[in-house]
């Protein structure tokens, strides 16, 4: 079992894609109806392109295929799945670039706290709505007393935050005892295959009700 978003198909190419767990982050994976081999990329983390493998030819899978599976692959969720099998096709062999993802990076995408978001937030596409997490997440901070009271002490963001993530995460799971690393692993496990930071809206909330509580 590796850890991976679901395929998705690709028109500019005759290819399938998903998106792996890697031990320094999230790699692009591209199978063609044509070919056993696979194409790989990971993504660069200062700029968020896809950079192919050197073992990827880019004749075979070129940039802009990497391009096009990046984007239809952001905001899918990981989970467990086994190797990728193309019809009337051998095993595909992925590349020898991509790792076997850590034992705690299963715990996280097996855990019952990573599941409850993706189960509450996923749309009818297979994708995690970051829209509609930001929004639930943001009503909640609105209407807390426990937020209102830290927020009137300027409290700092991360506290706001993992505040507002600890009782959410209590309430879509029923468990209590979720550690601040938890919190941080499963944040993490979501920005990986996030277009962009996956609490960008509620950080940008959360900035301006300290900003208007400093005024007030």
């Amino acid at each position: 079992m590796i850890i991976r978003t679901k395929l998705v198909e690709l028109s500019t190419l005759t290819a399938v894609a998903y998106r792996q767990k890697l031990m320094d982050g999230p790699g692009i994976v591209i199978l063609r109806y044509d070919t056993a081999q696979s194409g790989f990329a990971s993504i660069s983390r200062k700029t968020g392109e896809p950079v192919p493998a050197s073992n990827t030819s880019l004749d075979v899978y070129p940039l802009e295929a990497f391009r096009e599976a990046l984007e239809l692959t952001g905001g899918m969720p990981y989970s467990r799945r086994g190797k990728v099998r193309l019809s009337g096709e051998p095993p595909a062999e992925t590349a020898p670039a991509v790792e076997e993802p850590l034992t705690e990076d299963f715990a996280i995408v097996d855990s019952a706290e990573y599941l409850a978001i993706v189960n509450a937030y996923t749309n009818k596409k297979g994708e995690l709505s970051y829209d509609l997490l930001n929004k639930d997440f943001i009503q909640f901070a609105k209407s807390s007393k426990v937020i209102a009271d830290m927020v009137a002490n300027q409290a700092s963001m991360d506290d706001l935050r993992n505040q507002i993530i600890k009782v959410k995460l209590e309430t879509l799971t029923g468990n209590p005892s979720l550690t601040s690393d938890q919190m941080n692993r499963i944040v993490e496990m979501l920005d990986e295959v996030s277009p962009r930071s996956v609490f960008r809206e509620l950080n940008d909330e959360l900035k301006k009700m300290l900003s208007q509580a400093k005024v007030g």
